[in-house]
């Protein structure tokens, strides 16, 4: 397994509630995909896991060795929680493009939280070719 990458990334979740209760849906549309929507909202702590979900996004844009900018979409990256398994990552335009260019095939992504705090960690892994420059 080839590391390319990591990234990692702790948020507030004072901050993401206040984004959520200023801005509402339109917020949660600009960061959030419906899947991603619905398992937060179906959580006790639905504060938490927003916030922990947006931290994951981060935490694979640095392991990709850039940040959220313009022409990127925080929907571009898709945080896939299913079937009591591990946080899976699904990556679409942009950066699905960045991913392929840099020679990444998958992640490998972890999150927590408490009450004040979300974290989440990212491994971008090779796809066993060359980064392409």
């Amino acid at each position: 397994m080839e590391i390319l990458g990591i990234g990692t990334q702790v948020m507030e979740c004072t901050r993401v509630r206040k984004l959520i209760d200023e801005h509402g849906e339109t917020f949660l549309r600009q960061v959030y995909t419906d899947r991603e929507t619905r398992l937060c909202n179906g959580k006790k702590q639905s504060t938490e896991q927003f916030t922990a979900v947006w931290a994951a996004k981060e935490a694979v844009l640095r392991s990709l060795g850039t940040t959220w900018r313009r022409g990127t979409n925080w929907t571009d990256v898709e945080v896939v929680c299913e079937n009591g398994g591990g946080p899976q990552v699904v990556l679409t335009g942009a950066t699905h493009e960045l991913m392929a260019t840099r020679g990444v095939g998958s992640f490998l992504l972890t999150m927590a939280h408490c009450r004040t705090f979300a974290t989440a960690t990212s491994i971008a892994v090779g796809d066993g070719g060359k980064p392409r420059e």
